[in-house]
Parts: structure tokens; C-alpha cells; sequence
């Protein structure tokens, strides 16, 4: 298998009813939102679908039914977040059966590993599976960095490791991966506020979080600097940076429900120990997505941009 590890790949939410089950129907007003945009792919049981809240049997019915909806117009990326290499491998081997494309796979959760574990552990799930990886690079949150030296040792064994979500906050690691591994490790940023400079200095694609409630700004801002116009792809990025920092707090999950219910498009609900926002906070969250509405910048057709370069 394969896949083309560009453009912008939403990390989706997870849609709850008030009683806390799937909303399937509202999650795929959102999934259809993101097609509609022009995404590139989908990441499904990240951290904002809140993938350590779910049960299995949720996260293969979300694979499923997002790959049948979906109907091969883009690839469908599940993510990996496990404590085991055994956990890990079996859930590899679950989401290829139930249709995704490609995994995302982060660390081993929990346990501080070495970087030798790590290795191993990559290795391990890398060689269960004939899926295409993205390995999710995020030592701020988790704690663990992949090093360059460990990337090295990956590559030479494991083929289907094609990709990273980058997101160390240090653009530079973008332009050391480039001079070490050229073309061979795709670059995905995975920071909503540096997206439009590493997209800008190397980065191959954006996984994206403001997306689940502003599909049309994100891919806008993508394929614009893509085609060179970089002034406009700038001036909506700037509009938009109040709102992409929403995505680096640790309530990243609520606050991006938050503004998918002002573009009709997502709920609040999360699931426990979550909460929805409240008092203050919850002011200052809806004073930052309304300022942003008022100001919503009218697009400029960003749609098959590279048929005329």
C-alpha cells in the first residue's frame, strides 16, 4: 500500500450525543465538511478524537464507517497510542482489517522507553503490518523525541515508515530531516501555529487540528502558499492565528468543539474526565472564536491551484 503524505490531514474529532455515545450522523457533517474543503486525508483516534476515552469496538466502528463513507476519495490514518508493543501490533493489525490505509503511531505511552526501546517498539508494530506509518513526533506532550539517529535506524529497515508528524516545536528539525533523509521521510507539521513556516521552509503537509472547524481556511491557506501565493495564504494565516493557538493548550479537545459548533459543523460534548467549558474560561474561548467570525476573510478560489502554475 501507499500513500501520498502531502497536504492537509485533519486530526477529527469524535462526535458524542449528550449521553455520551457516538454521534455518527454530526461526525460525518464534519467528515463531509472536510471532503468538501479538499482535505488530503484523515487522521482518525488522535489525541483530539479522543482515542484514550474509547473503547475498541468504538474505534473500529469509527474506522469503518469513515472508509466506507469516505469511498477512496482520501486515505483514512488511524492512529496508535498504546502502552504494549503486543497492544500496539494487534491494533495495527485491526485498522488494516477494517479498511484504513495508513497508522500514525506514537511512542510507547506511559512508560518512559529508551531510545532503543523505541526503536524496537516502532520496528515491531512497522514489521506486523503492511501499512504505510507515520511516526508522531511530540516530545513537548509525550515526553519522548525520535531523534534523527533513531530515524536512521527505522528507515534502513522498515520501508513502510514514510513519514513523520513533526512536532517539536523547532522548525529547524524540518530542514535536518531534509538534509538527512531528502525526500525518503515525508513532513507533516503537526503544530496548528507553525503550520504556514514549514509548509514555507520544507514541510510536506499539515496535520491539522482548527481544521474540525475551519476545513475551508486551512486547505485555503495550503494550497495558496503551495502555488506561490504566498501574501494570501499570509494574510488568511494571520487572521487565523487566534484561533490556531487553540490548538496548543492542554484543553485543545474542548476548545476545538467549542468553535466547531459556531461553523455548525461539530459538538461540544466530550467525553469524561473532559468537561465542556465553563465560566470564565469558557467566555474568553467564545470571545476569541465570535472576534474571529466578525472577521472571516472571504477566500479566493484555492481549489485545483496547481493546474495553473
Amino acid at each position: 500500500m501507499s500513500i501520498e503524505w502531502k497536504g492537509v490531514m485533519p486530526a477529527v474529532t469524535t462526535q458524542f450525543t449528550r449521553h455520551d455515545e457516538l454521534d455518527l450522523e454530526l461526525f460525518k457533517v464534519n467528515i463531509k465538511a472536510q471532503l468538501d474543503a479538499g482535505v488530503h486525508g484523515l487522521v482518525l483516534g488522535g489525541t483530539l478524537g479522543e482515542a484514550s476515552t474509547l473503547t475498541t469496538e468504538e474505534l473500529r466502528t469509527l474506522t469503518r464507517e469513515t472508509v466506507a463513507f469516505v469511498n477512496g476519495k482520501v486515505p483514512v490514518i488511524m492512529n496508535i497510542a498504546e502502552q504494549t508493543t503486543k497492544a500496539a501490533i494487534n491494533l495495527a493489525k485491526i485498522a488494516e482489517a477494517d479498511g484504513a490505509r495508513g497508522l500514525m503511531i506514537l511512542p510507547p505511552m506511559r512508560y518512559k522507553a529508551s531510545d532503543e526501546e523505541v526503536v524496537a517498539y516502532f520496528k515491531a508494530v512497522a514489521h506486523s503490518t503492511s501499512l504505510p506509518i507515520m511516526i508522531y513526533n511530540n516530545p513537548v506532550d509525550y515526553k519522548t523525541e525520535v531523534t534523527l539517529d533513531m530515524f536512521e535506524a527505522l528507515l534502513q529497515e522498515c520501508p513502510n515508515i514514510q513519514a513523520v508528524k513533526e512536532s517539536t516545536r523547532d522548525t529547524t528539525n524540518i530542514t535536518r530531516i531534509k538534509n538527512r533523509f531528502g525526500d525518503r521521510l515525508a513532513i507533516l507539521c503537526g503544530v496548528d501555529t507553525l503550520a504556514l513556516e514549514s509548509l514555507l521552509i520544507g514541510a510536506d503537509g499539515w496535520v491539522a487540528g482548527l481544521v474540525d472547524a475551519f476545513p475551508r481556511e486551512t486547505v485555503a491557506i495550503y494550497e495558496l502558499q503551495k502555488a506561490g501565493r504566498i501574501k494570501e495564504a499570509l494574510s488568511i494565516y494571520r487572521w487565523f492565528m487566534p484561533l490556531l493557538e487553540l490548538d496548543i493548550n492542554t484543553k485543545l479537545v474542548q476548545y476545538i468543539k467549542l468553535a466547531s459548533v459556531y461553523t455548525n459543523i461539530g459538538s461540544e460534548y466530550v467525553r469524561a474526565p473532559r468537561l465542556t467549558l465553563q465560566g470564565a474560561e469558557r467566555k474568553t474561548i467564545i470571545k476569541i472564536i465570535e472576534d474571529s467570525l466578525k472577521t472571516r476573510p472571504v477566500l479566493p478560489e484555492y481549489k485545483n491551484l496547481s493546474a495553473l502554475v
